[in-house]
């Protein structure tokens, strides 16, 4: 597929807004069938315009108010492996997010945790005690005004 139609930007900015609708339910918003709409979205698929279809779910709802972002600057690069970090991280069930970034920090991480007492205990326990870890900032996440899109 080498470009988007205008019917194709229209499937995708519906289901950016709700990937749960059924191929039958997107083909009529945008005036087709449900298996034109469903063979459109397949391709779209293929093509690597849609990675995947997620849920979002609430984490104050699950027991986690807490949510830290924290700036790691790894200790000294040449010691370990960037990959060596990322899979030690990327094993902590409380890192909700993993970026690799530029900047004063190395890494940006999203965690999530019942209050800050548990906060505490994964970031000693577990974040601290990761291969070639450094300097770490925690900001505490106080209101989220705006949710991701899919972009």
């Amino acid at each position: 597929m080498t470009g988007l139609d205008e019917t194709d930007l229209a499937l995708l900015r519906i289901l950016a807004r709700d990937s749960a609708q059924s191929a039958g339910a997107l083909g009529r918003r945008v005036g087709l069938s449900q298996p034109a709409a469903w063979r459109r979205i397949r391709r779209l698929e293929e093509a690597g315009f849609v990675t995947g279809r997620s849920l979002r779910l609430d984490p104050g709802a699950l027991g986690l108010g807490v949510t830290v972002f924290l700036g790691v600057k790894l200790a000294t690069k040449g010691r370990v492996s960037l990959e060596d970090f990322e899979r030690a991280v990327c094993a902590i069930p409380e890192v909700r997010r993993v970026e690799h970034v530029l900047g004063l920090y190395d890494y940006r991480l999203r965690v999530v945790a019942r209050d800050l007492a548990d906060f505490e205990r994964v970031l000693r326990r577990r974040i601290m005690t990761l291969p070639g870890i450094g300097n770490v900032e925690a900001n505490v996440l106080l209101t989220e005004e705006r949710f991701p899109g899919p972009l």
